[in-house]
């Protein structure tokens, strides 16, 4: 039977405010589902707290089926990982499952597979809490054969689209609030629309732009992708700062194509996507400095890194943030530095004067000590005698709320993370490093 695909009002009200629900800036992390002996397995609740977004790695098809989708624990039980989730959204961090990946592949070539797709996400999704839903398609799993950009004719595209927007209405109706959506689509599927229309090339384009509304984050992946065009017309290769500049300002401003012009998405809906070290791709490992630099450059923050002109000058300062594959590799040893990923990204975004920190940044009256901290601070020269208080993250998500008086001037910091946290008694904002 053919499912009707509709959403209420209130869902196409609240898709407006969609993107407010995702961290700003985002670090986006894929969290391995398995044990590799390269990469080995990390509790999700051990994840580096500067991931504020934590793709789970993969929701697959059941076995003999391209459709029927499921999610099985492979490390712990059910009941642990259900805990575990809770326990990383109530740092104020998101989880989300993640679709298919690189060896699973999905296609939903008819409306009864599309709605066996359907209710076995919703079945996902509501047994284990998660925030939201990412699309990591890839192989055969998409790809045109005809139409155009906003016209598609291939059943699977059609009925992706169809699906994604009948499990976003189905959480809206169950939980009264948005899904995220992700999508990690490779540079072929996307940029590779410039090059041609057909099979991979572009195939994502259709996707991308019947969701563009609900979409709240593009990270294509800029490795083992090879060479691709930017707008400008010339050839860039993977693992440069340039790839890394032309790719990205591809998405934002929009290209033509033989299937119509693909129309930019706001750049807030943009993140870079990167491997974390050089082992965990085969291909297009881009070393630190040059990330940052190219992401400063974005970012309207820093000089030009390569021979790539930004077509808008100043940038893009609302640059979402960044992806990588993996949180597993970025955790190990083997890479140059344990969390050197994690890492950079504080660097390029939490430094900067449109850090998420910095929107606190008020004139300091309070005093704190110690600085440097490990269980305890102390507030002195408060300006009542009773104040409330808000510990605030690197990503400015609140982690701690009290109250201090004359009496009781010290809080236990113990359970955080280590890291750069902000301390606010009023107007009065002070910084504070947890060793």
């Amino acid at each position: 039977m053919n499912k009707l695909i509709s959403f209420s009002l209130a869902y196409l009200l609240s898709i407006q405010f969609s993107n407010a629900q995702l961290p700003d800036p985002a670090l986006v992390g894929y969290w391995h589902n398995w044990n590799d002996a390269n990469a080995p397995f990390v509790q999700l609740d051990q994840v580096d707290s500067r991931y504020n977004v934590i793709n789970l790695s993969f929701a697959v098809p059941h076995f003999g089926t391209d459709y029927q989708m499921e999610f099985i624990p492979d490390q712990v039980s059910q009941a642990t990982l259900i805990s575990q989730i809770q326990t990383i959204q109530s740092q104020g961090r998101k989880v989300v499952i993640s679709m298919g990946g690189a060896t699973s592949p999905v296609s939903l070539d008819n409306i009864s597979e599309r709605d066996t797709f359907i209710s076995t996400m919703n079945a996902i999704i509501n047994t284990y809490g998660f925030d939201g839903i990412d699309i990591d398609f890839e192989g055969s799993s998409v790809s045109v054969t005809g139409g155009t950009i906003t016209s598609p004719v291939d059943a699977k595209i059609i009925n992706l689209i169809d699906a994604v927007k009948q499990i976003m209405g189905d959480y809206y109706a169950t939980h009264q609030k948005h899904l995220i959506l992700s999508k990690a689509p490779e540079t072929a599927f996307v940029q590779g629309g410039m090059s041609a229309f057909g099979g991979i090339w572009g195939a994502y384009l259709p996707i991308i732009h019947a969701l563009r509304d609900s979409l709240d984050l593009l990270h294509v992946q800029l490795y083992n992708s090879g060479s691709m065009f930017g707008i400008d017309g010339n050839i860039y290769t993977q693992g440069t700062s340039d790839f890394i500049v032309a790719m990205t300002e591809a998405v934002i401003h929009g290209f033509n194509t033989s299937a119509g012009m693909f129309n930019g998405l706001p750049e807030g809906k943009i993140a870079i996507g990167l491997p974390a070290c050089q082992n965990a791709a085969g291909g297009g490992f881009t070393d630190t400095t040059s990330v940052r630099m190219a992401i400063d450059y974005l970012r309207g923050n820093g000089p030009q890194p390569g021979s790539y002109i930004l077509s808008q000058t100043g940038g893009y300062p609302a640059l979402r943030g960044m992806m990588t594959w993996s949180v597993n590799w970025d955790a190990t040893s083997t890479c140059a530095s344990v969390y050197q990923y994690a890492e950079n990204f504080e660097r390029i975004f939490g430094g900067t004067s449109t850090g998420t920190l910095q929107q606190f940044a008020l004139p300091a009256s309070i005093m704190l000590y110690p600085n440097p901290a490990n269980d305890v601070i102390t507030i002195s020269n408060l300006s009542k005698s009773r104040q409330a208080i808000d510990i605030i993250n690197s990503f400015g998500n609140i982690v701690y709320s009290g109250e201090l008086t004359i009496e009781n001037k010290s809080i236990n910091i113990s359970g955080l993370q280590k890291g750069i946290y902000l301390v606010r008694v009023g107007n009065s904002v002070s910084k504070f490093s947890k060793q």
